[in-house]
């Protein structure tokens, strides 16, 4: 000892003599083998707001970096001004069925930002009516790509990020959001999709699990389901929770991961995959104790500016550790 502390040698050594005393020497030693980890049925799947599309990369590049990535299926949006929009129709989505076959991808459901601008709970007749026409639209688009799942956000009282949006009370965005998902499930059932519902937390709608399955079981119809969307409760919930009370209930499922450690409750609280506070393990095991066999989705909303197929690489990785596909 060269002064009044200890050197490192010195901390190490008593710091060992301390851990046997005490029994609490590691149980792993170099060289060991990690326990196996359970395997898990669900099929990996990625948004493509996940990639940096349309600025720096086409669709037909996403859909391959995806399936390079090793991704089962990818989630698309449908906008106003991409591929995927009005704009296009069955030729054209046809042509990106084709691709993405070609390519050996499964196209996991169609997703949109657009029901915030056309909400269809709004005051507004004329934006309630624009957002079913785009939900219906949804849904062709979803057909001939060949994909079952519809996302839809069924309403809000309240959308925070936007300032065009009049608060709606809770028991008439009720009413007008349960008047839009039933005006739907006749396109539904010809074109043989399912509208999957999600929970958003944000809006100030259907913020419970009990509330999501009274919702659900209003319409009595099988088209109808649930989009559960891990992340979007976890400000003040736990996703293992509603897992669970959602049952059978859930037929598609957005991963999106969390930190409660910040105190920004925009989109920037949402982390890359395993960066954040989420529960993996039980929220796995509850959806494995389901029966839950579908997609499991990243969703994020920031493309890597540099180097962007990082963020998709890294993702595929962790999911196949949560999935025990690699040790």
């Amino acid at each position: 000892m060269s002064g009044p502390y200890p050197d490192r040698r010195q901390v190490l050594a008593g710091s060992a003599g301390l851990f046997g005393a005490s029994g609490l020497t590691a149980s792993a030693q170099p060289g060991d083998k990690p326990a196996p980890r359970k395997k898990y049925p669900f099929k990996k799947s990625i948004n493509l707001w996940a990639f940096p599309y349309p600025e720096k990369m086409t669709l037909e590049q996403c859909l391959k970096l995806a399936k390079d990535a090793g991704f089962d299926g990818i989630e698309l949006n449908y906008d106003l001004e991409s591929d995927l929009s009005p704009k296009s129709g069955p030729k054209e989505f046809a042509s990106i069925r084709r691709t993405a076959e070609k390519i050996g991808i499964a196209i996991s459901g169609m997703c949109s930002f657009l029901f915030w601008p056309f909400p269809l709970t709004s005051n507004d007749a004329a934006k309630r009516a624009r957002g079913l026409e785009l939900a219906g639209k949804i849904a062709e688009c979803a057909a001939e790509l060949g994909t079952e799942n519809v996302l839809v956000v069924p309403g809000a009282v309240h959308i925070p990020w936007r300032n065009d949006y009049e608060p709606v009370s809770n028991d008439v965005c009720d009413k007008r959001a349960k008047e839009a998902v039933k005006s739907l499930i006749p396109a539904a059932e010809k074109l043989k999709v399912f509208i999957n519902i999600e929970n958003i937390f944000f809006n100030g709608y259907l913020m419970t699990p009990g509330e999501m399955n009274d919702f659900v079981d209003s319409f009595k119809h099988e088209r109808v389901r649930v989009h559960f969307d891990t992340g979007n409760i976890m400000m003040f919930q736990f996703p293992e929770h509603w897992i669970k009370q959602l049952g059978g209930r859930t037929k598609n499922v957005h991963l999106k991961e969390f930190t409660k450690k910040g105190t920004d409750y925009s989109l920037e609280s949402f982390r890359p995959l395993l960066d954040g506070t989420t529960n993996w393990p039980a929220v796995l095991e509850a959806f494995d104790q389901t029966g839950y066999k579908g997609y499991l989705t990243f969703e994020y909303f920031h493309p890597y500016g540099h180097f962007p197929e990082a963020l998709i690489y890294q993702t595929a990785d962790s999911l196949d550790r949560m999935l025990g596909i690699k040790g």
